[in-house]
């Protein structure tokens, strides 16, 4: 039976879905055996290197500590996002990427380790489906490329909610199906190589982004593999605080051709340990209804009905 959490944890739990969703990764340990649906041309074993396919592991500790990585070949951040480009399957391949399918679980913490499955529909532009179930209820967030609905019963919130400004604001930033670095010029993204520092035991290429709407993020792409380490996020509000969160990406596999980071580790300053999304299946242009982005429409809840009345025999009087 599935341990009980608390709103606080689960609402974290699915505040960490989403932002995983926001960073344009869509995809995401260790703690558990994930099993891939392999697509029709992928090889029985995935060709990656094995740096490349490890779960992050102690890094999540290690990643804040700003070590200059050891000498790296000098690169512009315009050829390291090239050559990441090529690592994830090549630019060509991404393009021809107009939908995708996500399905795996999120690590949402208890007593014990517990796993919520979730499901990701994403679609260009910019549009995400997004469903997290929980003790038997599912809670979606939308989002349609200009606004956005989350329905939460688990917080007992049984009506559709719209986005706030901030939430459409934050989520029309944000790139698309295939991330930051593919394909950035065409998105209007500006790339300054803003640094070298290890991720763990990873030398990495430390890239400031900027989006066409001004927003800002730094990316840690591996300097061996060329793969994304490390994404920032935005800050989130947590128990009254502004933190800042950091999601290490690792188990990168190739699905058809295209290279996808099968586990996700994020941190939350001043939270403890840290909170994993793994994959289970990856689905590339799947067929998505449009209306699968617009606002959700919620059933309400049957009311219970009152037991049947059962009848009873009794002995015959004497």
């Amino acid at each position: 039976m599935m341990k009980p959490l608390t709103a606080k944890k689960t609402r974290m739990a699915c505040a960490i879905a989403l932002g995983l969703v926001m960073a344009g990764l869509a995809a995401e340990a260790g703690a558990i055996k994930i099993v891939k649906d392999a697509g029709p041309n992928d090889a029985p074993n995935s060709p990656l290197p094995a740096f490349a396919r490890q779960a992050p592991a102690a890094a999540a500790t290690q990643a804040a500590k700003a070590q200059p990585a050891p000498d790296l070949p000098k690169l512009t951040a315009a050829q390291i996002a090239d050559n990441n480009a090529k690592a994830r399957g090549g630019l060509q391949g991404w393009r021809g990427v107009t939908a995708m399918l996500v399905k795996g679980e999120l690590e949402a913490g208890g007593k014990k380790d517990t796993y919520l499955p979730y499901t990701l529909k994403t679609k260009r532009p910019h549009k995400q489906h997004l469903e997290v179930t929980f003790a038997g209820e599912t809670s979606v967030q939308v989002f349609d490329g200009q606004q956005g609905w989350t329905f939460r019963p688990y917080l007992g919130r049984r009506d559709v909610e719209p986005f706030s400004p901030d939430q459409v604001k934050k989520s029309v930033a944000q790139p698309d199906i295939d991330g930051y670095l593919i394909d950035f010029a065409a998105k209007g993204t500006t790339l300054a190589l803003d640094g070298t520092e290890m991720v763990g035991d990873r030398p990495c290429y430390r890239l400031k982004v900027t989006t066409k709407n001004g927003a800002t993020r730094r990316i840690w792409v591996d300097g061996k593999s060329f793969l994304e380490a490390m994404v920032e996020d935005d800050a989130r509000h947590f128990d009254g605080k502004m933190r800042g969160v950091q999601t290490l990406l690792s188990d990168y596999r190739s699905v058809d051709g295209l290279v996808v980071p099968f586990t996700s580790e994020t941190r939350i300053d001043g939270e403890r340990g840290s909170h994993k999304m793994t994959i289970d299946k990856v689905v590339f242009n799947p067929k998505l209804d449009d209306s699968a982005f617009a606002k959700p429409t919620v059933t309400a809840a049957p009311s219970p009905q009152p037991a049947a009345a059962v009848p009873v025999s009794l002995p015959a009087k004497k």
